[in-house]
């Protein structure tokens, strides 16, 4: 494909901060100001493209950015960018800044903006950045290392108590309605009991008959984690644990601690090479993609079509974690 000239370029980031949005917002820059070509920052996401609210980024001043966990430029939800108007006042934002490209790191509502401004004429490239690992068209989303890292030391830590009081400990996880941080946290971890919306199952045989199993066998701690997005509360589950088994049950909610904290190497490194990507699928002309991972390569998909793609659990995984807490 021909490249395209491209003179100004900008970079937002939108939705749930991710560990690894920092990096993406390095490489862009840096991989920008490498081909000539001058980078905005849009700061607070669609809310500050539509209220004008940027920065001019240089290569020097996103040093120190890869390691840092969280997103310099700011993150906010912006109900003004779900209605025509404000679309519309976002792109001609856009031609008035002569923003011949714009960089979109988030989830399903960041594509869903970038989507409507690219129909409006702006070229935009989007980047999956979100702990959940729930965008379909990638087969891994940045922050999600980083956050079952955080998660693990959390729970890691948790148990050393837990042990000693022979207690049982209900973990709640972040993840929306998807399972994915659960389930790679749960296997991690060694739990018990894994639950995940995509699995309501069987409460008594997936969890009360374990934990009984398991007393028996001469266990007297138990990890159970449950995704937020699981159809019972984790004080509901934690209630119907204690009153089934009689032991004494705690209940941990890790809340937004999984957002933070510096990201790992496996999200600094894949946010460097998206992040790359995108600036060189705006050189090529490129207008409407996202930037995924699949089967092991950096490619980029037609937004429309990405936003289609569901995400299915790893039944592999799942299954495996299911006998192995036996």
């Amino acid at each position: 494909m021909a490249e395209k000239d491209i003179h100004r370029i900008a970079v937002l980031t939108s939705g749930g901060d991710a560990p690894g949005m920092n990096a993406v917002v390095r490489a862009v820059v840096r991989m920008a100001c490498a081909n000539g070509i001058e980078v905005l920052g849009i700061n607070r996401g669609y809310s500050g493209l539509i209220n004008n609210d940027f920065r001019k980024l240089t290569a020097r001043s996103v040093d120190g950015l890869l390691q840092r966990g969280g997103t310099v430029l700011y993150t906010a939800r912006c109900a003004e960018m779900m209605t025509t108007e404000g679309q519309q006042r976002a792109a001609d934002n856009c031609r008035y800044l002569g923003i011949d490209g714009l960089v979109c790191c988030g989830g399903d509502g960041t594509y869903r903006g970038a989507l409507s401004l690219a129909r409006l004429g702006v070229p935009c490239i989007g980047i999956p950045g979100t702990i959940d690992n729930d965008i379909g068209c990638t087969e891994y989303t940045i922050g999600f290392d980083s956050a079952s890292n955080t998660a693990i030391q959390c729970i890691d830590k948790l148990r050393d108590t837990m042990q000693s009081h022979e207690r049982i400990s209900v973990v709640e996880v972040m993840g929306r309605r998807a399972g994915h941080l659960a389930l790679n946290v749960g296997c991690a971890v060694g739990a018990a009991a894994v639950l995940v919306p995509e699995h309501e199952g069987n409460f008594e045989h997936d969890v009360i008959e374990k934990i009984r199993r398991s007393r028996i066998n001469g266990r007297h701690h138990h990890i159970i984690i449950v995704s937020e997005g699981y159809s019972m509360t984790t004080q509901e589950v934690a209630d119907r644990v204690q009153e089934e088994t009689g032991m004494d049950t705690r209940v941990t909610i890790l809340g937004h601690i999984q957002r933070g904290g510096s990201p790992t190497a496996r999200d600094r490194i894949i946010a460097t090479q998206m992040g790359s990507y995108a600036v060189h699928a705006l050189m090529e002309g490129k207008e409407k993609r996202i930037v995924a991972v699949q089967h092991g390569q950096i490619v980029d998909i037609e937004i429309e079509e990405a936003l289609e793609m569901k995400k299915t659990l790893d039944e592999a995984l799942y299954n495996a974690e299911q006998s192995i807490s036996i």
